[in-house]
């Protein structure tokens, strides 16, 4: 007697990643993912962009939503048999007034606790969780929470800027690299920011050693000065 095969699957798979709760009316997107329809739909309408809330790749027209019947099939038996309940989530907190929200979160925002200069976006702890399991997000650069991410990207290509281009002395991403910057000297940022930070360093000792020079001199002269008019009041 051949042993009934059994389906291992991890709840996440029926689990809407922008309200966090179990997939209604699934549909799913040419990158693979599904959502809550009136989910991605608000998230459109909110973002004016048609990007996937989860990989943020970015479709350059609205994609033909069709609800996808073979997960509402199984949402459904997993209800029915009550092996379907959200996922627990570690705890987390409401944004507060100058705190950093998530750019996911739906309605009431969580804070966000990093931000990822390659999306660009900003996301609380649970999403953020695909950056640390998806492979396609795994080489992400996540910083702390930043309110100025604009900044960090490249304004032509909207890629973080990560090099430095000592020719025409600016910051350049990977694209302006291998693009208008291809023949320039480049080094990477980092290195760069190393380097300046060095250098200042470097001016700062100069110029307090000149200052306690200074400082010396003037002395001196202030007790030769002393000395001077000591001498003067003695011959009188």
């Amino acid at each position: 007697m051949m042993a009934e095969a059994q389906l291992f699957v991890s709840q996440d798979e029926f689990t809407c990643s922008v309200c966090l709760d179990s997939l209604t009316d699934p549909v799913t997107i040419p990158c693979g993912h599904n959502f809550c329809l009136k989910c991605l739909t608000d998230y459109w309408d909110q973002s004016q962009l048609f990007s996937c809330p989860q990989c943020r790749h970015t479709f350059t027209t609205s994609p033909a939503l069709q609800r996808n019947n073979l997960l509402i099939e199984v949402i459904e038996k997993l209800k029915k048999t009550a092996i379907s309940s959200p996922p627990a989530f570690p705890c987390q907190s409401y944004a507060s007034p100058g705190d950093m929200e998530c750019d996911i979160c739906t309605g009431k925002k969580f804070r966000a606790v990093k931000s990822c200069l390659t999306c660009p976006a900003s996301y609380c702890q649970t999403h953020l969780k695909p950056h640390y399991e998806g492979d396609a997000l795994k080489h992400h650069k996540l910083v702390d929470p930043d309110r100025n991410l604009k900044e960090k990207l490249c304004e032509k290509h909207q890629k973080s800027l990560e090099m430095f281009c000592k020719t025409d002395e600016t910051c350049i991403c990977m694209m302006c690299g291998v693009t208008e910057h291809k023949s320039h000297e480049m080094v990477e940022l980092k290195t760069e920011r190393q380097e300046k930070e060095k250098q200042l360093g470097a001016t700062l000792s100069e110029i307090k050693r000149r200052l306690e020079e200074r400082e010396k001199t003037l002395k001196e002269t202030r007790r030769a000065m002393e000395e001077m008019k000591v001498s003067g009041i003695g011959r009188q």
